[in-house]
Order: C-alpha cells, then structure tokens, then sequence
C-alpha cells in the first residue's frame, strides 16, 4: 500500500502500453499513445467491466466530467479496462458494451497485459492499486492525481480553467 507521500508525488507519465483500442465510436483503432495528447491535459480512467464501484461511482463521474468539458479541446479523456482478475469476465467485449452502454465518447483501451491474461500494463505503469481509479496528466506530462477517490466537482472546476 502506497503511503499518502506518495500518492501525492508528482512524477513523469509512462508510456500507457495498451495494444487494443476503440476510437470513440467504438472502432477498433490503432495503438494510442501518450504523445497522441501532446500540449493537453489527460483524465485517464481505469476500470474493469465486473467492478460494481466502476459502475456505481466511476463511470458516472466520468459522465459528468466528459459532459462538463465537452468542447474543451485542452483535455482528452481516455478509459482503460484495467484487467489484473477475472480475464474471462473484463473482456475486449465486455469493454465495448461498457463504453456503449454509459454513451461515452472517447476512447477505450483493454489492456490485459502483454500475454493477454496478466497483470495490466498501464496497471504496472502508473502504480495503480486497482479500480476504479483516475489519474490526471498535466500538459506536460506529469501525473498530477492518482487515486480511486476523485473529488469530481472539484476536479470539473480546476479543468474549466486550463486554458
């Protein structure tokens, strides 16, 4: 367990090292980067499809984020099905009819590690303790915020005003 001194450590972003993605129509695409976003603030989210907090209290702050700053061409939102259990649950498929079913319109990756059925790279990456869990990149890509507990409306003020 990561003590609070690093939870608020400031650290360069990781590549995100996910080989399957959706655009957000929910067409495959191809691999998105990190760089992809240069110059923009990114809101990453991490989920599993069989995360009842994901659907319960993730998704809709994810809703309510995207929905908030839509328009906003300084911030990308990404989502990434983080698989570290249940690989034959949290399923490439089962990662579209999530993004289907929350009406998102951004991009999805699932990363079930290198082999599939391993522990999530972008997991292993960014040090992430499981889902569902937010981590904001600043333009210049710094980790700002890591963490399952995300202060929404907070979050949704300090965003409006990156210009």
């Amino acid at each position: 367990m990561k003590n609070q001194e690093q939870e608020n450590k400031v650290f360069d972003a990781p590549e995100f090292n996910v080989k399957n993605w959706v655009d957000a129509n929910g067409n495959k695409t191809d691999q998105i980067k990190l760089s992809d976003f240069k110059g923009k603030f990114k809101v990453v989210y991490g989920f599993q499809s069989w995360c009842p907090g994901c659907h319960s209290s993730g998704f809709p702050s994810l809703q309510k984020m995207v929905e908030a700053l839509k328009g906003n061409d300084t911030i990308a939102f990404v989502a990434i099905q983080t698989v570290f259990e249940g690989h034959h649950e949290n399923t490439f498929e089962k990662m579209l009819e999530t993004q289907k079913k929350y009406e998102l319109k951004i991009p999805f990756g699932h990363d079930a590690g290198d082999d599939g059925k391993s522990r999530s790279n972008f997991m292993q990456n960014y040090n992430t303790g499981g889902t569902p869990w937010f981590v904001l990149i600043d333009q210049n890509d710094k980790v700002v915020f890591a963490d399952f507990h995300l202060n929404v409306e907070a979050a949704i003020n300090v965003l409006k005003n990156i210009a």
